[in-house]
């Protein structure tokens, strides 16, 4: 069965993400065409269904490490999965395709808990992380060979584990002239940097803080649970940033350190926004002036990680991702940073909201391939490996 797949010379692959924002699962159907450097993909379809609030309060509450247990993880593995198959139907449906003729998907799962950063457990430094969401699932519902559980491989290897994209940012975005920035902005932000005529192991790429999930943090306890994210920037826009909190944020000890690295909601969850909230009521700020402050604060990380960070700053930035529909965080990005060209994967002919769903179909692709498909330059790994598990 995967020497069939694997001899097509056009794959009809889907793609899932379920990020840390926990919003829903975004799924895509891509052909694809050959792999390695000379693969080519065609976007056919896009659905992004949301969870249910009950849902996304339960992942969050497992995400934040201390809520459940065993028996949580197992049922919620499992939960997920279906919901992660529903999306695939839908993603058929709405494409006029059966799923008997789906012939691979890349699922990256949702992140419960990351640790990059080694701690000692019963005597041993330990790095760990867990993504759940059954493939077998998926495998059973849909009928097609399923790749998952990527990052674990590459941490293995001493690589942290994240960032994954840039490996298939690399295949897609490379360009002889522009040094090319291609920023996600999902609930952590991530940025990588491709000089012109890099090869492979000449990029960079690394977390640069915070997107969307301090900003959604503060507006969901704004509104007192009404809102999950500002919708179109409006509430950030009808305030002003706060100098003095957005110099104080600044000075955030993550900034500064130097790629490889990565975050997660482990660092920029609820005790990070518990002082931020504080912080803002000692300074009498508005509702609309403290998101506006963090807002400018996810710009400005943004800003400072490519010109501070990167060996060269990009003279392109292509944000992608929830964060590039707010169009007062992307005001703030172009302000924040003169030197660049900021625009959006659409303005390349690319879908910023698929983006990262995308980029697990071409690992997947990838996968069955043999080819390796972590950049180690990334994510700090020893050397290259073939992240995924393969479930048929």
């Amino acid at each position: 069965m995967l020497r069939d797949i694997m001899e097509k010379d056009t794959k009809l692959v889907i793609g899932l993400m379920s990020g840390t924002s926990g919003d829903g699962v975004d799924a895509v159907l891509c052909e694809i065409r050959g792999h390695g450097i000379s693969t080519r993909v065609k976007q056919l379809a896009f659905v992004s269904p949301a969870y249910t609030r009950e849902v996304r309060d339960r992942i969050l509450q497992v995400a934040a490490g201390d809520f459940g247990g065993a028996k949580e993880l197992c049922l919620m593995n499992v939960y997920l999965s279906e919901l992660f198959a529903d999306a695939c139907l839908e993603l058929c449906r709405q494409a006029e395709v059966k799923p008997g003729d789906i012939d691979l998907i890349g699922t990256h799962g949702q992140t419960v808990y990351h640790i990059p950063v080694a701690e000692n457990y019963l005597g041993r430094d330990i790095r760990a992380t867990l993504q759940i969401g059954e493939a077998s699932t998926l495998v059973e519902r849909i009928g097609a060979v399923t790749v998952s559980d990527f990052r674990v491989r590459d941490m293995a290897a001493g690589g942290l584990g994240a960032p994954l994209v840039p490996y298939t940012e690399y295949i897609l975005y490379s360009d002889p002239e522009h040094n090319m920035g291609l920023q996600n902005i999902g609930g952590i932000g991530n940025i990588t940097v491709i000089p012109k005529n890099a090869r492979l192991e000449e990029l960079t790429a690394f977390d640069t803080g915070p997107g969307n999930m301090v900003m959604d943090n503060v507006i969901y306890r704004l509104t007192k649970g009404k809102m999950s994210y500002d919708a179109g920037g409006r509430m950030a826009a009808s305030g002003s940033p706060s100098g003095t909190l957005l110099e104080e944020l600044m000075r955030d000890p993550y900034l500064a350190v130097k790629p490889p690295k990565t975050t997660g909601r482990e660092y920029y969850g609820n005790e990070y926004v518990d002082r931020i909230m504080k912080r803002a009521e000692e300074l009498e700020l508005s509702g609309p002036d403290t998101l506006a402050t963090v807002t400018m604060f996810t710009a400005r990380s943004i800003a400072y990680s490519a010109r501070e960070l990167c060996p060269v700053c990009p003279d392109r930035l292509v944000v992608g991702g929830g964060g590039s529909l707010n169009p007062t965080l992307m005001k703030y990005i172009a302000d924040s940073l003169p030197e660049a060209q900021v625009m959006t994967n659409e303005d390349l002919g690319f879908d910023s909201s698929a983006k990262e769903a995308v980029a697990f179909a071409l690992l997947a692709n990838e996968c069955i391939h043999s080819m390796c498909n972590n950049a180690v330059a990334a994510t700090g790994a020893h050397h290259p490996v073939v992240m995924g598990k393969i479930s048929q």
